[in-house]
């Protein structure tokens, strides 16, 4: 499908008119806001400032809230990360315990049946 002569130049017109468009809207509203502007550009310019300003310590209040909490999350997780491994701990001490009495009485069992053999 080839575009012929008068579709490009139609295409290419309608081009050129949307950004002319985009040109002359735009400068008109440049203009239209200069001359409707409530105060200087000095004042503008001090007032963007300031509220540059104001925007920059919220965030850095919020990043400060923020570094704060995550700090307070970690405490706690590491408080309770130290209680489940001290309970692990507890609980495996409890099971060696169990098992070196159980080995023990196992000891001691053979030994006494070694003794009874021996003295048969």
């Amino acid at each position: 499908m080839s575009i012929d002569r008068n579709e490009r130049s139609y295409v290419a017109n309608h081009a050129v008119g949307f950004f002319v468009g985009l040109l002359v809207g735009g400068l008109v509203g440049s203009a239209t806001m200069l001359l409707v502007a409530p105060q200087s550009g000095k004042k503008t310019r001090a007032k963007i400032q300031q509220e540059g300003l104001d925007l920059r310590d919220q965030v850095v209040e919020t990043v400060e809230d923020a570094v704060a909490e995550g700090r307070g999350q970690v405490r706690r997780t590491a408080a309770k990360v130290r209680r489940q491994t001290n309970k692990l701990q507890r609980r495996g001490q409890d099971a060696l315990d169990a098992q070196v009495e159980i080995v023990t009485d196992v000891v001691e069992a053979e030994k006494e049946a070694v003794q009874d053999l021996s003295k048969s």
